[in-house]
């Protein structure tokens, strides 16, 4: 817009207009001649054509502008037009100033003043400028209507003034519906309102906006989405006069297509290397469950359920393919992109239902096969929840689209992967199959893996605990609390063990022990060697002899090797005596709360051969307490050693608890969640004892 013209909206429709550009670019002449052909007005711009000066021509004949060869003809027709009154128009080549010839165009009418006199009016433009500007007139023209890309042209108030029939085919509207109006009564389908503001800015500030991206639908194919490029420039007149906004268009539907699809690839990958590094992180059924869900949501589902057959997890025999009735599911894991009551509708992590053959989730388990429902009605989320209860919910929560994949590995298939859509408006299509299917393949073999480890591992902590003895009978002169915890971090079985041993003469035998290893062969070997360690007791061998015999033992047993505490405490004497095979110190609590670890030579681990055992001497006094462990209690990846060991004197300058309470204190203290070992911890406590009555020197009996 001009600075001198007021705002478009502001001008009076009745008062003057802003003037157009075209005469000031044809620069059109105006010329009056009196009855007798001489000149009496000459317009600025006929200088211009000319190159005479108004001095120069007014008064002069008009015959002096043309050559010699046409003046007969003119002088004819300036006598025909001051005669008839008919007006003439042509072409003729005149006599410039600077002795040029020039081909002008002319227009010439005749005047009649208030006095009746006549005067003839020439209006001459030169004919190459007009030539050029008719050509660029037609080129312009031509462009607009014959280009294959949408043109438009509004006005300063953005009402449409002129539109070619690529923009009507693309907006599915002539353009007789178009002129006049706003993009917003015509647009409807687009985010017009951003297209707008983007008109006023280029309006505004002159700064063009290029290929700009918009997406929706048009009366032209409302059934469809398109993708279209869009410019906007200004469109200035001579001396800058803003004539409007031009609007150009071109669909690129394919290329958005073809971008779309990329993006969609490379979101499939993502998820499917996210899979890859998230799930089956740990040998954990109902962890790894989890993973997978956390993985599907929210890319690929707004709410996401876990649910394997029970049969499957208890490895009992499933339903014959052949007879496909009900089956009953568990739920492993349940989770939701936002809040929602369709998650509360879903079974919950630990639940377990029975789906009859009617329900999708059945089917899919039954046919291996992954079953997609686009576009769920209430009819079909009665075959997808649990009941007609739980359909109701979905429906509210507004679940559109349903997804079951099955988990299927070793050519078993183990449960489902259960996928729902509510927020996201898109339906479930093959593209998502694929990559739900693709997922689901590796956390199936993760969670196979992790129902076999545990399965594994359940029986071998079966076999551990049954090979851990019971409560001890009561003691003489000592209590006894004890305590084994698997690996927290990998739920792993291992070969720690303890054992207490009641001996002759009131005495008793505290067994601490660690099989190198885990899982079933490691278990068993602790077993034999506890079998070992109460055969050699009973002998009333000394305890470095016990550990003598034990190496031996375990020398036989191919490549295993165990570290080992063995003591004997007699109340009477108050005296312990220990040997150590390479385990980590006992600590002594006194009862006057001194704390220490004992001072005692290391020893080999058994099965190493050829390294003497000692045995070492102290007292323990009532209400002194000997606290032996393995290393599960202490040893972690990321401290020394002898720090935790201090760790665990500190722990245990807290108040004395009871000797069950302080077992389960130190495994709170010491143990983090990541710790990869089992632990072994054994407690023992002096208690007072009635003196022993004398021997009688006659029968060896009490007397």
């Amino acid at each position: 817009m001009a600075p001198h013209e007021p705002p478009h909206h502001e001008r009076d429709p009745a008062g003057p207009s802003p003037p157009g550009g075209l005469l000031d670019l044809l620069s059109v002449a105006a010329i009056v001649l009196d009855a007798r052909g001489r000149i009496v007005f000459w317009s600025p711009q006929a200088e211009e054509v000319f190159g005479y000066t108004a001095k120069e021509a007014l008064g002069q004949y008009a015959a002096m502008l043309v050559r010699d060869q046409h003046r007969d003809l003119v002088t004819r027709l300036f006598a025909e037009v001051m005669s008839t009154g008919a007006s003439w128009a042509g072409a003729f080549p005149i006599r410039h100033k600077d002795g040029s010839t020039r081909l002008v165009e002319f227009r010439n009418m005749r005047l009649l003043d208030d006095l009746g006199d006549t005067y003839a009016l020439g209006i001459a433009a030169d004919r190459t400028t007009l030539q050029q500007v008719e050509t660029d007139l037609a080129l312009s023209q031509r462009l607009v209507s014959q280009a294959p890309i949408g043109i438009a042209l509004l006005d300063p108030d953005l009402r449409y003034l002129l539109i070619n029939p690529a923009l009507e085919r693309i907006n599915g509207l002539p353009a007789a519906d178009h002129i006049g109006k706003h993009p917003h009564d015509i647009l409807s389908f687009l985010d017009v309102a951003t297209i707008e503001s983007a008109m006023r800015h280029v309006l505004l500030t002159g700064t063009p906006v290029i290929d700009q991206y918009t997406v929706g639908r048009t009366p032209a194919d409302p059934d469809h989405d398109h993708a279209w490029s869009v410019s906007y420039f200004r469109i200035e007149g001579a001396g800058g006069r803003v004539i409007g906004v031009a609007n150009s268009v071109v669909d690129v539907s394919e290329r958005h297509q073809a971008t779309t699809e990329a993006d969609r690839a490379r979101r499939r990958l993502a998820v499917i290397a996210d899979a890859s590094a998230r799930v089956g992180t740990t040998l954990e059924v109902e962890h790894t469950a989890k993973e997978l869900v956390d993985v599907a949501v929210p890319d690929l589902a707004d709410i996401a359920t876990v649910d394997v057959l029970d049969d499957v997890l208890a490895f009992r025999p499933t339903t014959p393919s052949h007879d496909p009735g009900p089956e009953m599911f568990r739920a492993l894991a349940v989770t939701a992109a936002y809040p929602t009551d369709a998650t509360a509708a879903a079974l919950q992590a630990g639940d377990l239902a029975t789906f009859g053959a009617d329900r999708l989730i059945t089917r899919c388990v039954h046919t291996g096969q992954a079953i997609v429902v686009s576009h769920a009605d209430r009819n079909d989320l009665q075959h997808i929840a649990r009941d007609a209860e739980a359909a109701a919910t979905f429906a509210q929560a507004g679940v559109h689209s349903y997804l079951a994949v099955p988990l299927i590995a070793r050519n078993e298939v183990l449960g489902v992967l259960d996928l729902l859509r509510a927020r996201n408006p898109l339906p479930f299509d093959e593209d998502d199959v694929l990559l739900a299917g693709e997922i689901a393949a590796r956390a199936a073999v993760a969670i196979d893996n992790a129902r076999w480890h545990q399965s594994v591992r359940n029986t071998a902590e079966t076999l551990q605990r049954s090979l851990l003895p019971g409560h001890p009978p009561p003691l003489n002169g000592l209590d006894v609390a004890s305590l084994y915890q698997p690996a927290l971090a990998t739920q792993e079985v291992g070969g720690d063990w303890y054992d207490v041993i009641p001996l002759v003469g009131d005495k008793t035998a505290l067994v601490v022990g660690d099989v190198m290893g885990n899982g079933i062969d490691a278990a068993a070997t602790m077993g034999r060697l506890r079998t070992a360690t109460c055969a050699f007791a009973d002998l009333d061998l000394a305890p470095d002899e016990v550990l003598r015999h034990l190496d031996k033992i375990t020398r036989g047993l191919e490549h295993y090797i165990a570290t080992c505490i063995y003591a004997v405490y007699d109340p009477h004497e108050h005296r312990c005596r220990i040997a150590n095979a390479g385990h980590l110190p006992p600590v002594l609590d006194t009862a006057d709360g001194h704390r220490r670890l004992l001072d005692l030579p290391t020893g080999a681990p058994l099965g190493v051969g050829g390294v003497p055992f000692d045995t070492t001497s102290f007292e323990l006094w009532p209400g002194d307490r000997l606290v032996l462990y393995t290393d599960g209690l202490v040893e972690t990846r990321h401290h020394p050693i002898d720090d935790r060991l201090n760790t665990l004197l500190r722990t245990l300058d807290e108040p004395r608890r009871p000797l069950e309470d302080t077992c389960h204190w130190l495994l709170r203290a010491l143990r983090h969640p990541d710790d990869h070992d089992d632990v072994a911890l054994l407690i023992a406590e002096a208690t007072p004892v009635p003196p022993r009555a004398p021997m009688s020197t006659s029968t060896g009996r009490p007397a």
